[in-house]
């Protein structure tokens, strides 16, 4: 599904990523854990294509493609999806009206204005959210936990081949991690592979990974199965990067 070689990414002249290697099956979530500034959400963003990154060595193919000869939109046409770790907010543009335009985007064919009512509000009941937040414009005023779920909504909807989850966890109460762990798990399927970065192991009880694995210092230097995650969680990331050195 994804295969990234030797990649290198550098931002305001600093190199952020530095010769990173990640291959993901299809059907597979794999995690990526790391200290703060170890580049995980630089390399959730260059993914999806944010002009502020400069790739600057490295390949990555997405389904046999080249993804750094194609442009934003056209990644996520092919079934590319980024959850941002800060949604933006969009004042006069509403949740729906948002939405409707995103699916339809990527879809061969429109959906009618009933079609498209249905099916958001089918995946707004798994998302636990209220009909009448369609109504409200996108992100603005929402709390941190109503900007995740808006976009695990959006992941719902447009069915990605490819969704990769930028730190999704962060800043949520325990009931509204469920609910979002909840509609990730319900989007689950031999074709569909996801990219979860996070912090936390919390998040990997409810959304079990395939393969973990730890960023530092720009490469990927552990990976291993979900306990991998458990002994993070209980010894930190020091030890990690002592034998990487070593």
């Amino acid at each position: 599904m994804l295969k990234i070689e030797n990649l290198q990414v550098e931002i305001d002249d600093q190199e952020i990523v530095k010769g990173l290697d990640l291959e993901v099956g299809e059907g597979e979530i794999h995690a990526i854990m790391g200290p703060n500034g170890s580049g995980k959400s630089t390399l959730a963003n260059v993914l999806m294509g944010h002009p502020r990154y400069e790739v600057t060595g490295g390949a990555v193919t997405f389904r046999g493609e080249d993804v750094f000869e194609l442009e934003a939109d056209e990644r996520a046409k092919l079934g590319m999806f980024l959850a941002f770790q800060y949604p933006s907010e969009v004042p006069g543009v509403s949740v729906a009206n948002f939405l409707r335009t995103a699916v339809n985007s990527v879809r061969e064919e429109e959906l009618s204005a009933m079609e498209m009512y249905r099916l958001i509000q089918d995946k707004m009941k798994i998302m636990q959210m209220d009909p009448k937040f369609a109504e409200r414009y996108l992100n603005e005023g929402f709390s941190g936990g109503e900007k995740k779920r808006n976009e695990i909504l959006q992941m719902l909807l447009l069915e990605p081949r490819l969704a990769v989850l930028d730190e999704t966890d962060s800043g949520l109460d325990v009931d509204a991690l469920k609910v979002v762990a909840h509609g990730v798990n319900s989007l689950r399927s031999p074709e569909r592979s996801m990219l979860l970065v996070t912090h936390y192991e919390r998040l990997l009880e409810l959304i079990v990974p395939d393969r973990v694995h730890v960023l530092a210092a720009g490469r990927i230097v552990k990976s291993g199965g979900k306990d991998l995650a458990r002994e993070l969680d209980e010894r930190g990331y020091d030890w990690v990067q002592a034998e990487a050195q070593a």
